[in-house]
């Protein structure tokens, strides 16, 4: 086992503290992955042998050293590769790595739905399952054939690979979040659309602010929409400049969720994730000879201190008070 896949337990609005704790795991390997918003893939393939501990024991010292340090527990999946570490993570406890060694592989892929393994949608999960594919066991042991009529030459090689326990995929270091992401779920499946337009501006209005916090602007704004019956639709778009301003953010998530023109959708939750993160200082704004904006950002900008102080939610728009 070479690879751990870290879930950081962290308090909601609590993102920012991410870097903090990729810099933890860079104190056993520097080969570290940013997982947003709470998680992170690092290989520990020299550490093991630099430590004279396996991948197991260094999860354990990870573990109490978020605690100690930062208050935060995790949770640990550790396997020969990035896909196997994500999937043994479904099964961690706190204070429990979940470790699959290398010769068991196979024992612990077989037994799993198809639509446990990473990659796989529901329409090709779908797919598989009407043809009695319905496991990970059964899927290794297709011919290769089968699986290419029905998925497609390059997917069906891969799928059945994977299902083999056959891991390709290698930890990139990045050492920062790619993306920032705010979800809105309903206590009931909703139909109403001015209660979908209120999340969205609640979303918008996270995103905003946790994106000033750690001074930085993004690219393009993604919104997921989630139905009763557990299919979702999601659509991004890029936004004419870099930013972190909410009016700026709400606007575009508005004009996504016009765009998918539901008419009595019964809505389980809304996602808006900001990607493509850059720092403020590299982004540049438009300038404008509207006075009304320079006085929002102003405003926003006081708001932002605000809630600093007395929480996230001394200032808000009046029709997220009610």
């Amino acid at each position: 086992m070479t690879v751990l896949c870290v879930r950081f337990r962290l308090p909601p609005m609590y993102e920012a503290a991410l870097p903090e704790l990729l810099g933890l795991l860079e104190e056993f390997t520097p080969v570290v992955e940013a997982l947003p918003p709470d998680g992170a893939l690092a290989d520990l393939r020299g550490a093991e042998r630099y430590f004279g501990r396996d991948a197991v024991e260094l999860a354990s010292v990870i573990r109490v050293r978020a605690l100690a340090r930062y208050g935060v527990d995790c949770v640990i999946g550790a396997g020969p590769g990035p896909m196997l570490a994500r999937m043994a993570l479904r099964d961690a406890r706190p204070g429990l790595t979940r470790a699959v060694p290398g010769d068991a592989v196979r024992d612990f892929l077989a037994p799993r739905p198809v639509a446990a393994l990473p990659g796989v949608g529901t329409a090709t999960a779908r797919t598989l399952c009407e043809y009695g594919l319905d496991t990970l066991g059964r899927v290794a042991a297709a011919p290769l054939s089968t699986l290419q009529r029905l998925v497609g030459a390059k997917a069906g090689r891969e799928l059945r690979e994977k299902a083999a326990g056959i891991d390709r995929g290698r930890v990139v270091p990045d050492g920062i979040s790619r993306s920032l992401s705010a979800d809105r779920p309903f206590d009931r499946d909703e139909l109403d659309p001015a209660r979908h337009r209120r999340a969205l501006l609640s979303a918008a209005g996270e995103l905003g602010a946790r994106l000033r916090a750690v001074d930085t602007v993004c690219r393009t704004l993604t919104l997921t929409v989630r139905y009763a019956d557990r299919s979702a639709t999601t659509r991004s778009r890029t936004l004419p400049e870099p930013t972190a301003h909410s009016p700026a953010l709400t606007r575009t998530a508005y004009a996504l969720h016009e765009a998918l023109g539901l008419q009595r959708a019964r809505v389980r939750s809304v996602t808006l994730r900001a990607e493509g993160l850059t720092p403020a200082e590299q982004a540049s704004h438009q300038l404008t000879f509207d006075p009304v904006d320079e006085r929002v950002r102003r405003i926003e900008e006081v708001a932002d201190r605000a809630r600093a102080k007395f929480g996230p939610r001394a200032v808000m728009p009046g029709t997220l008070a009610a």
